[in-house]
């Protein structure tokens, strides 16, 4: 696994297929600030409350600046699904391999319910327009990170 990042690292770059199975890279993210958010499973109940949240926060947080896009382990299919049942208005980006996880340090050692094994560690981190790491969360809630997001962006939280 990665080290973590901080803020002030260059944020690797990546290119993934998005739920219509088109090519996007972080370099297309270029010149916006970018919050780029790891969740383990589409079409799960926690990763729904999340992405829901992302969604019903989306034009508040365009509107001070900011893009987001989601990355899972799941198949393309799996997202446009996810898109779908849960009318998402944002990029969600297939890392089946997790080697775009692995690179931001968003998979690595999980325990549950007694349990070790290997997984996606839900994640964000903010991309500032040059590229560069401001943001690094590990080990986020899906339940109100968006909200401590905002806070920890100094944005108005609604």
């Amino acid at each position: 696994m990665a080290e973590r990042l901080i803020p002030g690292d260059t944020a690797p770059a990546f290119t993934l297929k998005d739920q219509d199975g088109n090519d996007v890279s972080l370099e297309s993210y270029r010149g916006s600030n970018t919050i780029v958010y790891f969740y383990p499973a589409a079409s799960t109940p926690a990763c729904a409350t999340q992405a829901c949240d992302f969604r019903d926060s989306l034009a508040s947080l365009q509107a001070a600046g900011y893009k987001v896009v989601g990355v899972s382990p799941d198949p393309v299919p799996a997202l446009a699904k996810f898109v779908a049942e849960e009318s998402l208005t944002f990029p969600l980006l297939s890392d089946e391999d997790h080697k775009v996880a692995d690179a931001y340090a968003a998979w690595g050692e999980k325990k549950n319910y007694g349990r070790t094994y290997q997984g996606l560690i839900r994640s964000t981190i903010v991309v500032d327009p040059e590229g560069k790491v401001a943001v690094a969360q590990y080990n986020v809630r899906a339940t109100g990170h968006v909200a401590k997001l905002r806070r920890d962006l100094k944005l108005d939280v609604r």
